[in-house]
């Protein structure tokens, strides 16, 4: 447990902050301060609990010496002893440092690896997977860019995704999903292992990364749908590479300029994400863990069809509900994945 001037600090910085927000901030500080005052809420409570349950304990002790008051004092205090661990429980989790990025919206990018056709349908898969999860937890889906195969596999999918929590709940996704299943494309009845990447990125705000336009070579090319066919008659699609560390983006809508603030949308998201990953990396030690960490070299979870299985192999996982994960019910392998986050992160803080 944090010290008591530690904890102090935080009620006298939640308190500053509502003082400020009741004063009425500059339009400017608004934004940031509602986030700050958002994020500590819980914690404040939980601190306040904390003590309550203390100062409890101390004048139920301090009854023991009236004999009028003993008995029931001593009830009392058997029952605020056993509660004292659940509010320290709780305390310290609500202490455990926040992802800054869990709150934003989320660049969701799916690509096909080994496999051949099958890794493209199993990408299919994937994004309508998402695409299912998304819709059952109210997000807002937009397709930044969708490439089909002729079989209607996935080339590439680029998505944004807009709501509560989003970037806390999808960033455990990042990595290399395998399926192991008996192909459409399969004659002889076999099982074939394939796989896709999936990578989640947080979204960054234009002032958080600052991109010299002279950094950047911009092409327009001309856009087309699946398998070819719905060609647009303008050259409307772009290409943005960002020299500097040869990230390419692309947007293929029907407005160049529209395509132009998506692309620079996704260029911005994934610039922000290599920081974020050299600063991680920076502060990495010999404990720590990937779980969590995006790393999209990691074979993170399998899909058997035969079995109707889905392993997570990070926290060693499985579910035999493989149909409902691929409607979109993620939230009992999420959960598992976020507890066990927290257990790594609460490990970290006491070690």
């Amino acid at each position: 447990m944090l010290a008591d001037a530690t904890l102090d600090q935080i009620l006298q910085r939640f308190e500053y902050i509502e003082a400020r927000l009741s004063a009425g901030a500059a339009p400017e500080d608004l934004a940031a301060l509602g986030r700050e005052h958002g994020e500590l809420r819980p914690v404040v409570e939980e601190i306040r609990a904390y003590r309550a349950a203390l100062q409890a304990r101390a004048e139920a002790e301090a009854l023991l010496d009236d004999p009028e008051m003993r008995d029931l004092a001593a009830e009392e205090l058997t029952r605020l002893r056993e509660d004292l661990p659940a509010h320290e429980a709780a305390l310290r989790l609500a202490l455990i440092p926040r992802d800054a990025a869990d709150a934003r919206p989320a660049i969701v990018e799916i690509r096909p690896g080994t496999g051949g056709e099958e890794a493209s349908l199993f990408a299919a898969d994937l994004l309508r997977m998402y695409q299912r999860y998304a819709d059952s937890r109210g997000w807002q889906v937009s397709i930044i860019t969708m490439a089909q195969t002729e079989l209607g596999g996935l080339r590439e999918a680029v998505m944004r995704i807009a709501g509560e929590g989003v970037f806390a709940r999808l960033k455990f996704e990042s990595g290399v999903h395998r399926v192991q299943r008996v192909p459409v494309t399969e004659s002889g009845g076999r099982i074939h292992t394939s796989a896709a990447t999936v990578a989640v990125l947080p979204e960054a705000e234009a002032v958080e990364i600052a991109i010299d336009p002279s950094d950047l070579r911009i092409e327009t090319m001309r856009a087309s749908g699946a398998g070819g066919q719905h060609v647009n008659t303008t050259d409307s699609a772009v290409r943005i590479t960002h020299v500097p560390s040869g990230i390419v983006v692309t947007s293929s809508e029907k407005s160049q300029h529209q395509n132009r603030a998506i692309a620079l949308e996704v260029l911005r998201a994934r610039l922000f994400d290599m920081e974020r990953r050299r600063q991680a990396d920076s502060r990495a030690d010999a404990r720590r863990a990937q779980l969590g960490s995006g790393d999209r070299s990691e074979r993170i979870r399998t899909y058997n069809f035969p079995q109707g299985r889905v392993t997570d192999h990070r926290i060693n996982l499985t579910l035999y509900k493989l149909d409902q994960v691929l409607q979109g019910d993620l939230d009992e392998v999420i959960d598992a994945l976020s507890a066990a986050e927290q257990a790594e992160k609460l490990a970290a803080m006491e070690g």
